[in-house]
Formats: C-alpha cells, sequence, structure tokens
C-alpha cells in the first residue's frame, strides 16, 4: 500500500508540472486529500490541485477572509465553534433557526471560506500537517420557510468537495422537519457519494446517543446535552490571534 501511493504522489507531483504550476511545500498529508477524493488517479487529483490553487489565489487574501467583510453574515450569530470532539476534530455548528439567504452570493461564499478556513485552522495543532478535518452540525430546529437555502446548502457542500477534500470527517444533520425532506433530496443532487456517505441524518434516540457520544460532552454545547458553552465562531481567538490562510504544511501564513 505505501509503494503504491508512493507512486501515485510522484504521478500527482509530475502531473501539476505538466499544468505549469508546483507542488513545492505541500507534504504527502496534503497531496493524499487530493488522490482520495480523485479514488487515487493523479493526473484527475493533479487537475483539483491545480484548480484549488488558482481558485485560492484568486479568491482568498493572503491574510484570509477578514471579519470586516463577512460582518453582515456574522451579525446573526449563527455559526457556532466548539471542540475538539472525541475524536480531536473541530466542530462546526449551523444554526439554521438564525440564518436567511444572501441576496450577495459573492459575499455569502466569502463567508463560507471564512468559517471553513477558521474550523480547520482551530484544529491545528503547531504547523498544519494537512489533513486536519472537521466535524460539521447543521441544526434545522424551529426553521421557517424564511430560513430555507438550498443554494446556501449547495454553495457550502460543494466548497468542501472542490477546495476542501477530505476535510470533511462528519456531518450531522439534527431536528429536519418534514417539508425540508424534499428540499434535501434537492441538494442531495449536487453532493458526490463519498460526502453523502458522511452525513448522518439523527432521527431517533440510538443515532441521538451515537451523535452525543461521537461528539464527546466536552465539545458538545449544553444546549445539546454536553457541558460546553455555545460560543460563536467570531468570537473565538485562534492562538494567533490574527485570521489564518491555509496555504501549505510548513507555514501559517497571517
Amino acid at each position: 500500500m505505501e509503494e503504491s501511493q508512493e507512486l501515485a504522489l510522484t504521478q500527482l507531483r509530475k502531473s501539476v508540472e505538466k499544468l505549469s504550476s508546483s507542488t513545492e511545500g505541500y507534504e504527502k498529508p496534503t497531496l493524499m486529500r487530493f488522490l482520495v477524493a480523485r479514488s487515487m488517479d493523479p493526473v484527475k487529483a493533479a487537475k483539483m490541485f491545480v484548480d484549488w490553487q488558482k481558485w485560492r489565489a484568486s479568491m482568498v487574501p493572503p491574510n484570509g477572509i477578514p471579519e470586516s467583510e463577512v460582518k453582515d453574515e456574522l451579525e446573526f450569530r449563527k455559526i457556532c465553534l466548539q471542540g475538539p470532539t472525541n475524536s480531536g476534530h473541530p466542530l462546526v455548528l449551523v444554526i439554521t433557526s438564525k440564518h436567511f439567504p444572501s441576496k450577495d452570493q459573492v459575499n455569502f461564499k466569502k463567508f463560507v471560506v471564512y468559517v471553513l478556513d477558521k474550523t480547520i485552522a482551530s484544529g491545528i495543532k503547531g504547523n498544519e500537517v494537512g489533513d486536519e478535518k472537521l466535524v460539521a452540525v447543521i441544526d434545522l430546529a424551529n426553521i421557517t420557510y424564511k430560513n430555507l437555502d438550498a443554494r446556501g446548502l449547495i454553495t457550502a457542500f460543494q466548497f468542501l468537495q472542490s477546495y476542501y477534500p477530505e476535510r470533511l470527517a462528519k456531518c450531522y444533520l439534527l431536528h429536519m422537519p418534514g417539508f425540508f425532506v424534499a428540499v434535501w433530496k434537492f441538494v442531495c443532487r449536487f453532493l458526490e457519494k463519498a460526502t453523502q456517505e458522511k452525513i448522518v441524518i439523527v432521527t431517533d434516540g440510538e443515532e441521538q446517543r451515537q451523535f452525543e457520544e461521537e461528539i464527546g460532552p466536552e465539545a458538545l454545547p449544553e444546549e445539546y446535552g454536553g457541558r460546553a458553552k455555545l460560543t460563536a465562531i467570531q468570537d473565538v481567538v485562534l492562538p494567533q490571534s490574527a485570521p489564518v490562510t491555509l496555504t501549505n504544511n510548513n507555514v501559517l501564513t497571517l
């Protein structure tokens, strides 16, 4: 297995060079994420990697997405950052009843990047390794039709699939109302099979028990049966006390 991985990594690096790019500064864990996301196909993984580099360069400033650019989304305090979970991952919690579809999709995409970057950065111990993952919880309790945003959900999941490959460890959907089922079926049309396999819709007592057990009481907020305090993502101060851009495995660019 190790030998086949090294061969795939070598082929990936060569394929990236053919696309007039470079893997310099990116170690095995990062490159493996792209290979796994493309079923160990070096050519497809190389294209995904180069597309990610180009997207990152065009979408994200050197110091990351500043809070000032996404303050309109942050003011709803609908995203909370907790953790680590029992599995050692940061936990991002979406309180859907506080969300309303954005009229500015460019700004909303920046908000998604801000959330994903900060969540992953909160799980980094020292330097980025490259295979850090996150756990997501989408709480659908008390939502109304005003909160429905299939486009926003699709955007978030597509960003995870295209630009954050193998960063999602697990995603839990809580308190799904009956009228949301049709919306979720529509969203699933845009999700890759590998993504769908990481999503758990919690519907009964046993699933709830497993959810609480996998997250752990220290990461799970009191409102969900744990011991942690619910913390809005903008109130979490990272060790570097500055916005972080995930650029490569060697440094966190501040």
